[in-house]
């Protein structure tokens, strides 16, 4: 699949017809599904999933337990990173899950701007829908659904009776659309929760927001599990260990590197005991080593970025883009530097819906340098001077680069110094995506 194939094509005359990203609201693809004979009404039972940081990661693991229990699984991501098609993934007749076949997504695509016949609506709207198509069409036994923004009017809201919800880390973003304060952010993801559905609520750095899901939640009749409450983890010997009400796991560390991931692995865990297919601790145990999640503290270890480095550097990639990201990559890199002492160079683009100082922030004491780049796959790219700005003001040297590419070159080049350079390549899933896609790693 490439950027060239049907699905793509069918997308791209979308982008050109309709306005791009969000307008929240849920009248415009309620009107849709209507004319669609409502295909959110005959989805297998659906877990939601909303937050700021970490939804990724959570579906990821709950689909890899899951699919290691046996169950057949749909899961619904976004954004993609290389190719649209990331974001359908259909449970396998042969078992596992596979990318929806590119046809099958052009076809779906079709049929819902058919439908939609040219009223105004925008184009994740229209993808929304065709998640619905896909998922009511093709069998599974459960499916996973991940907010697209916000929660309370996100298109992903239609689903009236998921099997249960799910609310991850919340902190500051996209402020322009979900306001700047971290309640009024919780208050919007906290509108994904249902009348009597259960709801486990991952781990909080903020207090208030807990309080604010929690109230939600006891208002709607939902029973409520909270990480830190309801159920725990934490590494012990090279191990995670889990607790909840009905015992203790010991488990192998998630296969996604960070600390923050025993959260999201527990947050996965507890939500899938009080789904409708509890899987077994052997199915956890396998999922937890088998996941895969591009683009969130992956490792480059092959392709041409690693050709130009520095001999022996290692090079990261994560698109994790404001405050509350920034503390958990900040944290894993100094596990990281535990084990191995390496100077660590940012290379970082971001949008202007972000606030780039409190990312930076948290890289302070730890960065060589940052090198800023331009966003080539977004109109919204803050420019690399402006951007080198506002990590100085978070007390970080900085300098603007043309390309990712050219970063890596200004720091290998002359470099002989022992141990050689970690590269952390940041701040945006568009340029991760470029970095993915121009490196032959597109995700599978």
């Amino acid at each position: 699949m490439t950027t060239t194939s049907l699905a793509a094509a069918e997308i791209e005359t979308l982008l050109g017809r309709h306005p791009k990203g969000f307008d929240l609201t849920l009248e415009r693809i309620a009107r849709l599904l209507t004319v669609l004979g409502d295909p959110h009404l005959r989805l297998p039972p659906t877990i939601h999933v909303a937050g700021t940081n970490g939804k990724g990661s959570v579906t990821a693991f709950a689909r890899a337990i899951l699919e290691a229990d046996g169950r057949g699984v749909h899961t619904h991501t976004s954004p993609h990173l290389v190719n649209w098609h990331e974001r359908y993934r259909l449970a396998a007749p042969e078992g596992g899950s596979r990318l929806v076949d590119d046809q099958v997504l052009a076809e779906a695509v079709k049929v819902a701007a058919k439908a939609n016949a040219g009223k105004p609506i925008t184009v994740f709207e229209i993808l929304t829908a065709v998640t619905f198509l896909l998922f009511s069409e093709h069998p599974a036994d459960l499916a996973i659904v991940e907010v697209g923004l916000g929660g309370r009017f996100d298109a992903t809201n239609v689903i009236a009776r998921p099997a249960l919800t799910v609310i991850t880390p919340i902190s500051l973003d996209h402020q322009s659309f979900l306001g700047d304060r971290v309640e009024l952010i919780a208050a919007e993801k906290g509108g994904i929760i249902k009348p009597g559905v259960p709801v486990v609520i991952g781990q909080q750095a903020e207090e208030v927001a807990l309080e604010v899901l929690t109230s939600i939640a006891d208002r709607k009749g939902a029973p409520v599990s909270v990480y830190g409450q309801d159920f725990f983890a934490y590494e012990e010997h090279g191990r995670m260990v889990y607790q909840d009400e009905h015992g203790l796991l010991d488990l192998p560390l998630p296969r996604l590197p960070g600390r923050h991931q025993i959260g999201n692995a527990a947050t996965a865990i507890a939500a899938l005991r009080k789904g409708p297919f509890p899987p077994s601790d052997a199915a956890v145990e396998e999922g937890l080593s088998s996941v895969e999640w591009f683009g969130r503290m992956q490792r480059i270890t092959e392709g041409p970025l690693l050709q130009i480095a520095a001999a022996g550097a290692e090079i990261w990639i994560d698109g994790g883009h404001n405050p509350g990201a920034g503390v958990a990559i900040a944290e894993t890199l100094a596990d990281m530097e535990e084990r191995v002492q390496r100077p660590l160079f940012l290379i970082t683009g971001m949008i202007n819906t972000k606030e780039p100082v409190g990312f930076f922030s948290a890289f302070s004491g730890m960065a060589r340098r940052v090198f800023t780049v331009p966003i080539t796959m977004s109109e919204a790219g803050i420019d690399p001077d402006e951007l080198a700005d506002a990590a100085i003001e978070a007390g970080l040297d900085a300098e603007p680069a043309n390309s990712v590419e050219e970063a890596i070159r200004l720091v290998s080049a002359n470099w002989q110094a022992t141990p050689a350079p970690r590269f952390l390549i940041c701040g945006s899933l568009y340029l991760v995506g470029e970095v993915l896609g121009k490196n032959g790693m597109a995700p599978r």
